[in-house]
């Protein structure tokens, strides 16, 4: 069931010739739900599982670059959908409700509180594909519009600044050289798949790139946890789990033919016995469920912050420069697209900028969306040779804040 509109006219694009397509984070606290919703969509959608909203939360707090938001009311979606559409930060990321039954009332306060959509668990009512597809042909629709917006201001990198991007970036891959050969090498030693990992950044004049770093994760991941939650919940100790399907008995119940212990649930009797155990091989699985995502040397490299090296590639390419503006993912860009607040994107993107090296001068602990804001359009109308060495030489000592700037 659509809550929204679609425009008249899309913008073209990008056809992945990969099988995944989306990145899904999932919420649902019931993993047979999960298993089911990813062995069903395996070929489409690359899925993040999570059972609680605080892990939603972590995950998007650290970029994590989701195609769109799933997620159960019966495991929170509802306080999901608020936080998310309150956030600063990630509050445009297109957001489906799932509900075990879909009723009238539950379809009116998904429109109330912002759902882009609303499904059944069973997604037997609509095309849930054909839906996420749009949601992303709206993200580029905004983009290129937001593009033409900006086009009439000169957002060209004057000489002087690409002239200093070029030098002072081609010396440092030339020294880290060797640093690069032995993280690429040790990150496939340690894990299968590429050396990079690329996400779609909007930077100067509204303009898409692939931004890069060194891969931390792995890339069968949602495989992995699959497999894991089957053996966790089917396979460790198959005989009282089998015995559970079969007779709802334990050892010691079974031997006097009669349960010491009953316990009614989803209209049967079992053993409250083998109910607990279950139980416990379920949350062993929640509690690891998270950990598999990130490699051995990929925490090394987050904890270091190793894997943002390859941004330089970026300012060599002249995807940003060594000073600007941040270049936001495309559902937070979305929300710049106003008079008032594109004139961001008249500037430079950059590694660091103006509004970090302001909130340490400060001593502030965080910056509200319109400070950053109107900082970064201060630095796209007054950037000069000057302001980027002023900001270069106060990145150094902010750089040992705890916070990442």
């Amino acid at each position: 069931m659509e809550l929204t509109d679609t425009p008249m006219e899309v913008a073209a694009m990008p056809r992945s010739s990969n099988a995944v397509q989306f990145r899904v984070i999932y919420l649902n606290a019931d993993i047979e739900q999960y298993l089911w919703f990813s062995d069903q969509y395996a070929e489409s959608l690359q899925v993040a599982y999570f059972e609680n909203t605080g892990g939603v939360l972590e995950a998007l707090y650290e970029n994590f670059p989701a195609d769109v938001i799933l997620a159960h009311v019966n495991s929170g979606g509802l306080e999901l959908l608020d936080t998310i559409r309150k956030s600063t930060n990630f509050g445009n990321i297109p957001f489906v409700l799932v509900v075990d039954k879909l009723t009238p009332e539950l379809v009116r306060t998904a429109r109330e509180k912002h759902a882009d959509d609303i499904f059944s668990a069973g997604f037997e009512h609509g095309d849930l594909i054909t839906r996420i597809r749009y949601f992303k042909k709206r993200q580029w629709y905004v983009a290129s519009k937001a593009s033409q917006k900006i086009s009439a201001q000169n957002t060209r990198t004057p000489f002087w600044k690409r002239a200093m991007d070029v030098a002072a970036t081609g010396t440092a891959v030339i020294l880290l050289l060797p640093v690069f050969l032995l993280v690429a090498l040790l990150i496939r030693l340690d894990s299968k798949g590429p050396v990079f990992y690329k996400s779609k950044r909007v930077g100067s004049g509204y303009k898409i790139f692939d931004l890069y770093k060194f891969r931390t994760m792995r890339t069968d991941a949602d495989q992995m946890i699959r497999k894991m939650a089957a053996l966790s919940m089917y396979n460790k100790a198959t005989e009282p789990v089998q015995q559970m399907e079969t007779t709802g008995l334990c050892d010691d119940c079974r031997a006097g033919n009669h349960c010491k212990s009953l316990l009614f649930h989803d209209g049967k009797q079992i053993c409250e016995k083998l109910y607990n155990f279950q139980k416990e091989q379920k949350a062993a699985f929640m509690k690891f469920q998270n950990d598999p995502r990130i490699t051995r040397f990929g925490q090394f490299l987050r904890n270091s912050s190793i894997d943002e090296l390859p941004q330089l590639l970026n300012i060599l390419k002249g995807d940003m420069s060594l000073v600007g503006n941040r270049p936001l993912p495309l559902y937070e860009a979305e929300k710049m697209t106003t008079d008032d607040k594109i004139l961001r994107f008249a500037g430079p993107a950059g590694l660091t900028g103006l509004w970090q090296v302001t909130k340490r001068g400060k001593g502030k602990a965080d910056m509200s969306e319109e400070e950053r804001t109107q900082l970064d359009i201060t630095y796209a109308k007054e950037f000069s040779f000057k302001m980027d060495m002023t900001i270069i030489l106060k990145t150094f000592p902010a750089l040992l804040q705890s916070e990442n700037v």
